[in-house]
């Protein structure tokens, strides 16, 4: 596959990304984010006071609501509802509005593979242009695994189609590209850290730490453009 994909690009290369801030008038924070074709719009309302039942009232409460392109949400939306609302629950400090809600809602643009790392990179930037406080971004990668055992990174809708198997994973913002050696030494272990991983499909143990070792290695060079689109609103962040 190296160099052979039907779009050009070789197995590493990810899809040109773009965000664009708060393109939502009335949401408190929103963020149009596209990797390639795939696009997702994420907007934020709240914090609002009173949490949702069953939440804890001594904490914040995520409320994720996932609009599909086009049709009714289904069983995959929702899927996608619950890995969101998790994931978001481990990068926010919840301890800061307790008994408040925070609604993220992701609507869908274009869909050409990797629809979910998509739609939660939007939901991580449009939380910080809300100004909702964070322990720390997230960034997130689609892992492809071919009927070869070759992995490919940032699938396109038409390489999704061939797979036998994938995996969407979650890290930590890397701070690598702007700490010396010494603090990325220190950071080293806690720059792992798996935030969130989806699999699907039959892969092997060794196919699953190739998608974790290049996808973290992938992390970094979202995280440079999270990163820098960010900064000027948000330098405590990042």
């Amino acid at each position: 596959m190296e160099g052979s994909r039907g779009d050009g690009r070789n197995a590493n290369q990810l899809r040109p990304f773009t965000c664009a801030r708060n393109p939502l008038d009335r949401a408190h924070g929103s963020a149009r984010w596209s990797q390639g074709d795939t696009v997702v719009l994420a907007a934020v309302y709240g914090p609002r006071p009173g949490t949702r039942k069953g939440e804890n009232p001594e904490k914040a409460s995520i409320e994720v609501v996932w609009k599909p392109k086009t049709g009714q949400s289904g069983k995959q939306e929702k899927g996608y509802e619950m890995t969101l609302k998790r994931t978001l629950q481990s990068i926010c400090l919840l301890t800061v509005h307790p008994n408040t809600t925070t609604s993220v809602i992701l609507q869908v643009m274009g869909d050409d593979g990797s629809l979910l790392p998509c739609a939660i990179n939007a939901s991580c930037a449009a939380l910080v242009f809300a100004g909702i406080p964070l322990k720390h971004l997230a960034v997130a990668i689609g892992c492809g695994v071919l009927g070869n055992g070759a992995v490919i990174l940032d699938t396109s809708k038409a390489e999704e189609q061939e797979l036998k198997s994938f995996a969407h994973l979650v890290f930590p913002n890397s701070r690598k590209s702007v700490e010396s050696k010494e603090s990325q030494q220190k950071d080293e272990h806690s720059e792992r850290g798996l935030l969130t991983s989806i699999t699907h499909g039959v892969m092997s143990e060794d196919e699953y730490f190739s998608c974790i070792e290049r996808g973290l290695a992938a992390s970094s060079r979202i995280s440079d453009f999270m990163r820098t689109t960010l900064q000027k609103q948000t330098p405590d962040y990042l």
